[in-house]
């Protein structure tokens, strides 16, 4: 897939486990495991900005595009 996610990146950055996260947006940690992964089809808005909140980021610094 061509969008990558960096929410290893940021989790380490931010000294914050996937736990952690799941706890502060309120997803769960199989759903955040997905998404780390690459293997997400999908993610809601609502999501990605509950992810932005508690990561103190904006959506660009979670995902990238990777042509090709």
């Amino acid at each position: 897939m061509s969008i990558q996610v960096h929410l290893d990146r940021l989790l380490a950055e931010r000294g914050m486990t996937l736990t952690e996260l799941a706890d502060r947006v309120g997803v769960t940690v199989v759903n955040l495991s997905i998404l780390k992964n690459g293997r997400a089809r999908a993610i809601r808005f609502s999501t990605l900005t509950a992810l932005c909140e508690a990561l103190d980021c904006q959506p660009g610094d979670l995902l990238s595009h990777r042509p090709g």
